[in-house]
């Protein structure tokens, strides 16, 4: 299958950069580009592409106003593309805000070509979260800086099973599949199941919500 991407930058050498990159690749068609967070989201709606690689700051609309309108469309817009955010900090505050929004994961901009080439492969197969640890880290430091959740998201973790909460756990402490089932002493396939039946249960899109969920509601704090 190829990937339809689309790419939002404000930097037109930076677009023209990453364009080149990706359409080399024969798994990947770039379907378009725009320079700012108002256009990519009408650039999305005509094109809909499976994944958006969208910068954080940007002038006119800024990355996370139009991550929030590509994953949570108006009524009559069914098209929610897979939103890989682009920034040039390992910390920004945005970017926390646009995993709990839905996004996928973020990507540093100065990242090897090749980890940019993974990174749309890994969020076009809905794998999401593409470094987990670094994207953990992220979550951390801003919950530090914010009370555990009460009240409906913890009421929410009721809802799943001894098995599933600690799977939810490991997943937020940046394990993948195989390392969690070696954790657990359980099949990866095992894990897979368990994983979807979280997200499922907790109305999250991908890993990256989850982990995002479970520092919200007080499962996991950072430094543990």
């Amino acid at each position: 299958m190829t990937t339809r991407v689309i790419i939002v930058d404000d930097q037109a050498m930076v677009r023209a950069g990453f364009a080149a990159l990706l359409a080399a690749q024969s798994d990947i068609d770039v379907v378009g580009e725009a320079p700012d967070g108002a256009q990519g989201v009408e650039l999305s709606r005509r094109t809909h592409p499976d994944v958006v690689l969208m910068d954080v700051r940007m002038p006119e609309m800024d990355g996370l106003e139009a991550a929030r309108r590509l994953l949570a469309p108006p009524p009559g817009v069914t098209h929610r593309p897979r939103v890989l955010m682009l920034t040039t900090f390992d910390v920004d505050d945005y970017v926390y805000e646009a995993l709990r929004a839905g996004a996928s994961g973020f990507l540093l901009k100065d990242a090897p070509p090749a980890d940019l080439i993974a990174a749309v492969r890994v969020v076009a197969s809905g794998d999401a979260l593409l470094a987990p640890s670094v994207t953990r880290r992220l979550i951390a430091d801003f919950a530090k800086q914010r009370p555990a959740g009460r009240g409906k998201p913890a009421q929410r973790l009721k809802g799943l099973t001894e098995r599933e909460t600690e799977v939810l756990t490991l997943v937020a402490r940046g394990r993948s599949n195989t390392e969690i089932a070696e954790d657990l002493v359980l099949a990866e396939q095992t894990v897979k199941t368990h994983v979807s039946r979280v997200l499922t249960k907790l109305d999250l899109r991908d890993r990256a919500q989850a982990v995002v969920f479970a520092y919200e509601s007080g499962l996991v704090t950072a430094g543990e």
